[in-house]
């Protein structure tokens, strides 16, 4: 599967699991919600138009943040654009004079621009230097590739890939290097499994370039963090709410809450989703199934079929620190 945070075109813009999203996070007048990965400002704009509230924009990645100007000035007081990890969100929200927020959303995964800007490294369907960094800064891909010795590579490329060529792989890199492409990249990859065949739905080079991007760009410690940064600062009935694509992702976001979580049974469906009064022993409450995509959705955008979202309610949020 493609580790893709789905998007249409900017002037059609639609992120996956919009209406979900917006259910789960509830927003009300006058509260303050952090949207951890800003990408081209879906969520947050939704989130807007829902109520009369306020958002706290985060992305590394400097061309979200320069995209999203024009957003921020049509909501004008009521957007303010962070370019930071949201690992930082609560230290962020701080600087920013908010002790505690009401709702954080992180949509994790590469966003579709980055995807369709060849120059960024991202997609093997399109010829772009091996850089794949989110924040332009630090290690890139090249560097991993061409400087690693074959032991690091390979247990990069099954670790974060769950590849089970990875050494295969790795051999057929090493007979190539060095690469300097995206495309040179996925031509080794193709050396053990062949092309895309008509009844594969996903390229054989997916899971190497995201097991590549997610090492660069440190993207599994960065969800803990900011899984953690949110715990710290989501204030009592605040709402956490996690959209992944893949499986390593969601793990972490499983575990998380289901560590932090007391699940009480619900009486009735069409109930309030939680009922926020629990013992100071656990710090969220939250359904223990994740939400999928609707059928609705899968029929228009494909690739959200791999997409889960997970759901917390912060308990006591007030009285922990």
């Amino acid at each position: 599967m493609k580790h893709i945070r789905p998007e249409n075109k900017q002037s059609n813009h639609i992120p996956v699991m919009l209406a979900e999203v917006v259910h789960a996070l509830t927003p009300i007048d006058g509260k303050t919600y952090i949207d951890g990965t800003f990408g081209r400002g879906g969520y947050t704009k939704a989130i807007l138009n829902k109520a009369n509230c306020h958002v706290i924009a985060i992305d590394r990645d400097p061309d979200a943040i320069e995209r999203g100007k024009d957003l921020a000035a049509e909501y004008e007081g009521r957007v303010a654009l962070v370019q930071d990890r949201f690992s930082n969100l609560d230290q962020v929200a701080l600087s920013l004079g908010h002790k505690k927020v009401d709702g954080v959303v992180l949509d994790i995964g590469v966003s579709s621009p980055q995807l369709d800007e060849a120059e960024r490294g991202f997609s093997f369907q399109k010829e772009g230097p091996l850089d794949m960094r989110m924040e332009k800064t630090g290690l890139s891909a090249e560097e991993v590739i061409n400087e690693y010795d074959e032991k690091e590579l390979a247990h990069i490329i099954w670790k974060y890939g769950d590849e089970p060529k990875s050494r295969q792989i790795t051999k057929a890199i090493f007979k190539k290097r060095p690469l300097k492409t995206t495309l040179e990249l996925a031509a080794a990859v193709y050396t053990v499994y062949g092309k895309k065949k008509p009844y594969q739905k996903t390229d054989p080079a997916t899971k190497t370039f995201q097991a590549i991007r997610i090492y660069v760009n440190n993207e599994l410690e960065e969800l803990e963090k900011g899984l953690e940064a949110a715990e710290k600062i989501l204030a009592d009935d605040g709402r956490l709410v996690v959209v992944s694509f893949h499986s390593l992702e969601d793990r972490i976001a499983k575990n998380f809450i289901r560590e932090r979580s007391s699940n009480r049974p619900i009486a009735s469906r069409h109930q309030a989703i939680f009922d926020s009064s629990e013992s100071e022993n656990h710090t969220f409450k939250a359904p223990k199934k994740a939400v999928k995509p609707s059928e609705e959705e899968l029929v228009k955008n494909p690739r959200a079929r791999s997409a889960r979202l997970r759901i917390a309610v912060r308990i006591n949020g007030d009285s922990h620190e």
